[in-house]
């Protein structure tokens, strides 16, 4: 993987400076291309284009074998289009820079050269999503389907701090709570009006309280927003809630919750949408996949692996809730995803790509290498 690593970074380069943003189904398909166009240079084959919902999705899929492996990932970022103009690809010493380069561009890369690597690819899927920043809504089913039965699925997503791989994730509920009211003038008559934005405050402090700290269930509203003038009493308001949990009862109790808020203002309406988004990947999933893992790092000379429960969902928590093992957190090591520093550390990138051609063998049937 050392040899390989101008080659790993020329790949990354080419994933980065094609701008993916999710909600761009344009620049989405493109995006696939240039996916598509790096593994078939390096896999010697062309993916399968699945297009679902407008979004390009890829697979390759090596031959068939029993509880065969899946490697999964996404070629999406929250990153606007633009974003390269003032988040430019560089490489300054041992750090890479660019938008969507740890959130997950460079774990695309290195999942492909792990492929290349093996002498037999027998039993291995690679599975490429365009709109897990977006919660997934089209590949969903696609992500079960190629899961299901497999000895195990593996996400390239970016690791934790240090380098640490996710062993456990939260599951993650997403709502919109939008609240109707009357408009009135502010200033001549406002008891004519009936005011979303005093409702819009009521509800914000009734879902904040089905936060349960000493369990790990946050529920967070975010954006909000009411009225349309200074002087109008607002007739319609609405915010976010972002609920992240870790396990299915809490996930379950937050949603009947939402689903029983009533409206508090006289006149006002009220009326959530949402639900559970990805279900809770606990500790279970992951565990006989990192002991396998650690054993092979310290094969191969590498630090010992850590592993973290993280608050963020990805994939890996369809994947877990199905029943098939699933180790995350297997791509690139550096920091600040979705944030001005995003970037990934050039020294991890071989070492982080010899230890998934390591699993990748290890757990395939004819036990490749």
């Amino acid at each position: 993987m050392r040899a390989r690593l101008p080659e790993l970074l020329a790949d990354i380069e080419e994933l980065v400076t094609c701008e993916s943003p999710s909600a761009d189904l344009a620049a989405v398909a493109r995006s696939a291309d240039v996916v598509a166009r790096v593994g078939t240079r390096r896999l010697g084959v062309p993916p399968e284009r699945i297009v679902l919902a407008g979004r390009t999705h890829l697979r390759w899929r090596f031959g068939d074998a029993p509880a065969g492996v899946l490697l999964l990932g996404h070629h999406d970022t929250v990153w606007p289009f633009g974003s390269l103009a003032t988040h430019p690809y560089t490489v300054d010493g041992e750090v890479l820079r660019g938008p969507g380069c740890f959130d997950m561009k460079a774990g695309l890369a290195m999942a492909i050269h792990a492929v290349a690597a093996l002498a037999d690819r027998t039993g291995v899927t690679i599975l490429v999503t365009g709109d897990e920043e977006i919660g997934s809504p089209s590949s969903r089913a696609l992500i079960e389907e190629e899961a299901a039965g497999r000895a195990a699925a593996l996400v390239l997503e970016a690791s934790a701090d240090g380098g640490a791989l996710k062993i456990a994730r939260k599951g993650v509920s997403r709502y919109e709570v939008r609240v109707s009211g009357r408009a009135a003038h502010a200033g001549l008559e406002p008891e004519r009006g009936v005011n979303a934005t005093i409702e819009l405050a009521h509800q914000v402090l009734a879902v904040s309280a089905l936060a349960d700290r000493a369990l790990g269930t946050t529920v967070t509203p975010t954006v909000a927003s009411a009225g349309t003038s200074a002087n109008t009493v607002p007739a319609a308001g609405e915010f976010a809630v972002d609920v992240r949990v870790r396990d299915a009862g809490e996930q379950n109790r937050v949603d009947a919750g939402m689903r029983a808020l009533m409206s508090i203002v006289d006149g006002s309406g009220l009326r959530v949408a949402g639900g559970p988004n990805r279900p809770p990947m606990s500790e279970e999933a992951s565990a006989d996949l990192f002991a396998r893992a650690s054993g092979l790092a310290a094969g191969l000379g590498l630090a010992p692996l850590t592993g973290v429960a993280v608050g963020g969902g990805s994939d890996g928590n369809f994947t877990a809730a199905i029943g098939t093992p699933t180790l995350d957190g297997l791509g690139a090591v550096g920091g600040g995803a979705h944030a001005d520093t995003e970037h990934v550390l050039v020294g991890e990138l071989p070492p982080r790509a010899a230890l998934l051609t390591a699993l990748i063998g290890d757990l395939l049937p004819t036990g490749n290498d």
